[in-house]
C-alpha cells in the first residue's frame, strides 16, 4: 500500500529518532532541522502523486534519507577535480596551480599577522606594492610594478589613469575579445577614453598610427592577440615600431600583453611567446599581463614599466577598489623568486611542469590506468590508449599543440542511444568523490593525462570502484 501524506511523521518525531542523534551531533539542530524540512516536503509531495512507500518513511530510512541529503549540503561548493580535459590552463578549473612554496606562504598569510602594509626597517605604514615591486622590476627590465586583482583591472586602471576623455589609438586586428565577454573596446569605454580604430582587420601599418594622433591623443596601445591567430595576407607594427612614432611626439606606449610570461618558452621546447622583458626592452612604457597564466601563480594583474607612470596609476582611487589582499600577494612572492633560477624553473613551477611533461610519460601511465577504467565499465564500453594533443590554454597560444597520451572510453555499440549513454558516463565521472573531468568528441570521452601526475595516481585509481555503482543506478 502507497503511503498517504498523513503517514509522514512530524519533524518533532523524526528530530527524538535515536539514529538521528549522531547526526544531530556532526551538522548541529539547526542544518539537520532545515534539511529534515525539505526531505518531509519531498515526500509529502511524493504522497500526494501515489508514489510514495511506506518503506520510504520507516525510521530507517528517514535516517539514512537525512544523512544523505545533509552529508550532500555540507559538501564544500569549490571542489577539488581531476582536470584531463587536454587544456591546462583551463579558466573553469582554475587555471594555474601554485608550487608548495606559494602554498605554505599562503597558509602563513592566513594564520598569522604579516606586515602587509608595515614598513619594518622605519616603523612606519608601507605599501604593499613594495613586497613584489623589486622581483617585478628585476624580472622584467621595468623602473616600477604595481598589482591588481586580474589583466582586465590593470587594463581598466591603466587606461582610466593616463587617457580619461581623451583618445587611444589601437589597430582593429587587435581589438580582441577573451572569454566572460571581456572586449578591449568595452574596458575602454568603462574606462572613460575613445577608442581610435586604425588599419584593417588583417592588416595594420606604422603611417596609420602616425595619421591618427591628433591634440586629444594620449596613448598608443597594443594589445596582444594570445587567444587567436589571423594567419595569410596580414601585417602587424611591432612594438619597437610604435615606440618610435610615439616617443618623439612624447606619448607613451602601452601594451596589454594578455596571458604574458617571464622567461624564453623555447628553451623548454614550447612555442614562442613575446616575453614582458622583450617588450619592455622594445619600447614599452607600461605592459600588463596576467599572474595566473603563463607566469603560474596566482590571479592577478600586473602593471610594469615606467616609474613616473607607476606612480600615477597607484594615485587613481580606482587602485584602491582593485587592489589585491595579502593572500595574492603572499602566493606571488614565492613564484616570482622561482623564476630567478631558469635551471630548476621546468620542475619547480607546476604549469611549467605540466607544460613540457614527455608523452612517453603519460603513455607509460595510460598503459597502467586500462585495467582499472576496464573493470568498473564492464563489457559494455571499450578503453582504449591512444596519443592525443593538448593545449595550454587560457588564451596562451593558441596555435601551440602539445603531444600527450590519454584514455578514450567509448560505447562497444555504437547505436541510436550512444550518446545518451556517453552523457550518462560523464555524468557518473563528474560525481565521483573528486570529479573527473573529461571532453566528449567524436562519439566518445577522452581523458587526457597531462594533467594528472604520477602523486595523484593513487587518488584517481582508490575511487573507481565506485564507478560501477554509479552507472548500475
Amino acid at each position: 500500500m502507497p503511503a498517504r501524506p498523513a503517514d509522514i511523521p512530524s519533524v518533532d518525531r523524526v528530530l527524538r529518532l535515536p539514529g538521528l542523534q549522531p547526526l544531530l551531533d556532526r551538522y548541529g539542530r539547526v542544518p539537520a532541522t532545515s534539511a529534515l524540512r525539505r526531505l518531509l516536503d519531498m515526500l509529502r509531495a511524493q504522497a500526494v502523486t501515489g508514489q510514495l512507500t511506506r518503506q520510504a518513511i520507516g525510521d530507517d530510512a528517514l535516517c539514512a534519507a537525512l544523512a544523505t541529503q545533509l552529508a550532500r549540503d555540507a559538501q564544500p561548493r569549490l571542489r577539488a577535480v581531476f582536470n584531463l580535459t587536454g587544456t591546462v590552463l583551463h579558466t573553469n578549473l582554475g587555471r594555474a596551480l601554485l608550487p608548495d612554496s606559494a602554498v605554505q606562504a599562503v597558509m602563513r598569510a592566513m594564520t598569522t599577522p604579516a606586515n602587509l602594509e608595515f614598513d619594518l626597517g622605519t616603523g612606519g605604514r608601507g605599501d604593499r606594492d613594495d613586497l613584489v615591486d623589486d622581483l617585478l622590476c628585476e624580472l622584467t627590465g621595468a623602473q616600477a610594478a604595481t598589482v591588481v586583482n586580474n589583466n582586465a583591472a590593470a587594463v581598466l586602471l591603466m587606461l582610466n589613469t593616463l587617457a580619461q576623455r581623451r583618445e587611444v589609438v589601437v589597430s582593429r586586428g587587435e581589438l580582441v575579445e577573451i572569454g566572460g565577454a571581456f572586449r578591449i573596446p568595452d574596458v575602454m569605454q568603462r574606462a572613460g577614453v575613445k577608442l581610435v580604430e586604425i588599419g584593417t582587420t588583417n592588416r595594420t601599418h606604422p603611417h596609420d598610427y602616425a595619421n591618427a594622433v591628433g591634440a586629444r591623443t594620449a596613448l598608443l596601445m597594443k594589445v596582444h592577440c594570445s587567444n587567436y591567430e589571423i594567419t595569410g595576407f596580414t601585417r602587424s607594427v611591432e612594438v619597437a615600431e610604435v615606440a618610435r612614432i610615439a616617443q618623439p611626439l612624447g606619448l607613451p606606449v602601452v601594451v596589454d600583453l594578455g596571458s604574458g610570461t617571464l622567461s624564453d618558452l623555447t628553451q623548454w621546447g614550447l612555442p614562442r611567446e613575446t616575453t614582458v622583458r622583450d617588450t619592455i626592452a622594445a619600447g614599452a612604457d607600461l605592459v600588463t599581463f596576467s599572474g595566473d597564466k603563463l607566469l603560474g601563480g596566482p590571479q592577478a594583474g600586473l602593471i610594469v614599466g615606467r616609474a613616473d607612470l607607476i606612480a600615477k596609476i597607484k594615485k587613481n582611487p580606482l587602485k584602491r577598489a582593485l587592489r589585491v589582499g595579502k593572500l595574492t600577494l603572499a602566493a606571488l612572492e614565492p613564484v616570482l623568486r622561482l623564476y630567478r633560477d631558469p635551471d630548476t624553473l621546468a620542475q619547480s613551477l607546476p604549469t611549467l611542469r605540466l607544460l613540457t611533461r614527455p608523452a612517453s610519460e603519460m603513455a607509460s601511465m595510460a598503459d597502467r590506468l586500462l585495467p582499472w577504467l576496464q573493470a568498473p565499465l564492464g563489457d559494455g564500453w571499450q578503453v582504449a590508449a591512444v596519443a592525443m594533443v593538448s593545449q595550454i590554454g587560457s588564451g596562451a597560444m593558441p596555435g601551440g599543440q602539445l603531444a600527450s597520451f590519454g584514455l578514450v572510453i567509448g560505447p562497444r555499440d555504437a547505436g541510436k542511444r550512444s550518446g545518451r549513454r556517453l552523457q550518462q558516463l560523464e555524468a557518473a565521472l563528474r560525481a565521483l568523490p573528486r570529479p573527473v573531468i573529461g571532453r566528449v568528441s567524436e562519439n566518445a570521452l577522452w581523458l587526457d593525462l597531462r594533467c594528472l601526475e604520477a602523486a595523484d595516481e593513487a587518488a584517481f585509481t582508490a575511487q573507481w570502484p565506485l564507478l560501477a555503482e554509479a552507472l548500475r543506478l
